[in-house]
């Protein structure tokens, strides 16, 4: 009798040893999958959270082009938290064999070749790049071809209802700055606008036709996005690859800025 008791007891450590390692496996394989599932999920949301913040921080800070610009204040600082990737600053004097270039004429009088760096947001985990480039906010895959524009500069056409005639301006925004910068993590953007430059024609001194033609960094390269730009938007004809025409003009208006970013 007494050994029937003992083989009950040791039954019933058994029957405990398998059910904790029961319990104990699946919470190994619980952390397993979590760990295999779960956490490349999170870093990459992570990775889309840091690039959705970017967009709207480079959209900020191209409003504050905007106050520099058009609004003439003197001045303008924005703290904003790099995520995920780099902001670098590209200048206007860069090397015009490694920079965007555009150029405005008229076939006459008028003929304005700018280069208008960038202030630009790579993101290694997301292969993605973000980018001010002449006052527009841009977007290109890292190692792909194609371009997004996400917020559009100020270039528009204007007619006078009473007269008739139409008016087209052109803004040309240029980032500059005294030394080589790049920041990660928390920074202030620090701008001041250098100078102005206002160019105005009117006919008959202007040319019959008006050129705008976007030659692309190779690196950095935004053509379909200016392209969709150029042609859906403002209705210019495309005469050649990168090349615009614009309709009819009375009067051509073209505005360069030269805005000294300060810090980052």
């Amino acid at each position: 009798m007494s050994f029937g008791n003992n083989r009950k007891r040791d039954d019933h450590g058994v029957s405990e040893s398998i059910g904790f390692m029961l319990i104990f496996t699946i919470i190994i394989v619980g952390i397993g999958l979590v760990t295999l599932y779960g956490y490349p999920m999170l870093l990459q949301q992570q990775v889309n959270a840091d690039l959705r913040i970017m967009e709207k921080n480079l959209i900020v800070l191209q409003n504050d082009f905007k106050s520099i610009t058009y609004k003439s204040a003197p001045y303008k600082e924005t703290s904003l938290k790099v995520g995920g990737g780099r902001l670098t600053i590209y200048n206007t004097t860069n090397s015009v064999l490694t920079s965007s270039m555009f150029t405005v004429s008229d076939g006459g009088p008028v003929s304005v070749t700018f280069c208008p760096g960038q202030l630009q947001y790579e993101s290694i985990n997301a292969q993605q790049v973000r980018a001010i480039e002449n006052g527009a906010v841009v977007s290109r895959p890292m190692y792909t071809s194609g371009s997004v524009m996400l917020a559009e500069p100020r270039w528009f056409s204007d007619t006078d209802p009473i007269t008739g005639k139409t008016t087209t301006v052109i803004s040309l925004v240029g980032i500059n700055s005294t030394i080589h910068m790049s920041q990660t993590g928390v920074g202030t953007v620090r701008m001041q606008i250098l100078n102005i430059t206002y160019i105005e024609k009117s006919k008959p001194l202007l040319g019959s036709t008006v050129t705008v033609e976007y030659r692309p960094d190779p690196a950095n390269d935004y053509s379909v996005a200016w392209r969709n730009y150029i042609v859906n938007t403002l209705r210019w004809t495309e005469i050649a690859p990168n090349k615009y025409q614009l309709p009819s003009t009375d009067t051509l208006v073209i505005k360069q800025y030269n805005i000294l970013i300060k810090s980052i």
